[in-house]
């Protein structure tokens, strides 16, 4: 969103000259509004509209031939790996249509047939492009070519692939160790190309290969390596179809990762009781209509979550104290019924500490 006067622009800010401000290059890109807005809550994920949806861009962006291979392909066997979310697979029972609207947005992005040549660039100056927004940027397509910017040049230049391999392999054996560089990916990188990005920076000497998931997720994976020795989930996609009681926490699997409302939707058929922790009305945690299913086009759908808990933000802190308080009383009022204490004395430390303070805590200043 655009916070600035009329006479405040990016392009020529009150206090910059018009021309100085056409050849400032700018570190940081101006916020653009895009047609952000309010409407109505959503009561439920998916459906007709999500299809409408996903066709739409993937045919705009590819074309109808291409998007449709494109589709057919994602998460198959032989296919490709959805650049969306890193969702499981299922071993059987995988059917034709195994992608969500992020997988076809993603897709869509990726196959872009817009094209950012030289000739763009040639149009554009670094000053002028530095003050586009990231927005516009993406929008103006794919790279067909190496671009270079030189010491003292106004644009970026195409170079042959042989002069940047050679200029980017001059700079890595330049350094004293290959630990002086890091290689970053995107999580919109596919997995293929990101396993053959890691064999490249391997074979240099160096394992400096942060992602998004490493950057967003290094604290949380540490905590669980100190907890139960694995720093990720230790559950597999089957598993969701054999719980009797799910609970979702902080998650909006709608927003993040649909391909998750079929598991849920799988569990709760089997009887799974679904519990739902978040500040947000989740959409896709209250009803799914499963667009591969004629109900979920044009009935109700499935509804999911069994409880909604809609705690205060950093609340769930307080929710998971709380929590564990009231299985200590059960425990206290049925000793043996709401704890496995042989594994806790075999597997776990610290027990002793945590429920003592957890028995002082008092319900009122929780809440």
């Amino acid at each position: 969103m655009d916070n600035s006067s009329p006479h405040d622009s990016p392009q020529s800010p009150a206090n910059i000259p018009a021309e100085a401000a056409r050849n400032e290059v700018r570190a940081q890109p101006p916020e653009e509004f895009t047609g952000l807005r309010t409407t109505a809550k959503k009561k439920a994920a998916a459906g007709v509209a999500s299809v409408v949806s996903s066709i739409t861009r993937v045919w705009r962006e590819m074309g109808i031939s291409r998007g449709l291979r494109g589709l057919l392909a994602l998460n198959q066997p032989g296919g490709i790996d959805c650049m969306s979310c890193a969702w499981a697979d299922r071993d059987q029972g995988r059917g034709r249509v195994e992608f969500c609207e992020n997988g076809a947005k993603a897709l869509a992005w990726e196959g872009d047939a817009d094209r950012a040549g030289p000739e763009f660039f040639a149009r554009h100056s670094l000053a002028e492009l530095s003050q586009r927004s990231d927005y516009w940027l993406g929008q103006q397509g794919r790279l067909t070519h190496p671009m270079v910017l030189r010491h003292g040049d106004t644009h970026y230049q195409p170079i042959p692939w042989e002069e940047a391999f050679r200029l980017i392999a001059g700079e890595l054996q330049g350094l004293a160790s290959p630990d002086e560089a890091i290689f970053y990916t995107s999580g919109r990188t596919s997995n293929e190309a990101a396993f053959l990005y890691q064999l490249f920076v391997r074979q240099l000497g160096t394992n400096n290969l942060p992602d998004c998931s490493n950057m967003c997720h290094e604290s949380s994976g540490a905590a669980l390596a100190m907890a139960i020795g694995e720093g990720k989930g230790t559950v597999t996609l089957n598993d969701f179809d054999r719980a009797q009681v799910i609970l979702i926490v902080g998650q909006n699997p709608g927003t993040n990762h649909p391909r998750m409302l079929l598991a849920l939707q799988r569990a709760k058929r089997n009887g799974c009781k679904i519990i739902a922790v978040n500040p947000l009305p989740e959409a896709g945690l209250m009803r799914f209509k499963n667009p591969q299913e004629v109900l979920g086009l044009v009935g109700p759908g499935t509804a999911l979550a069994d409880l909604f808990l809609q705690v205060r933000i950093n609340g769930d802190s307080a929710l998971l104290k709380g929590l564990m308080k009231a299985v200590l009383e059960e425990e206290a009022r049925r000793p043996g019924a709401a704890l496995d204490l042989d594994f806790i004395r075999e597997q776990t430390t610290g027990f002793d500490a945590l429920a003592a303070v957890l028995r002082n805590l008092q319900w009122p200043a929780m809440i």
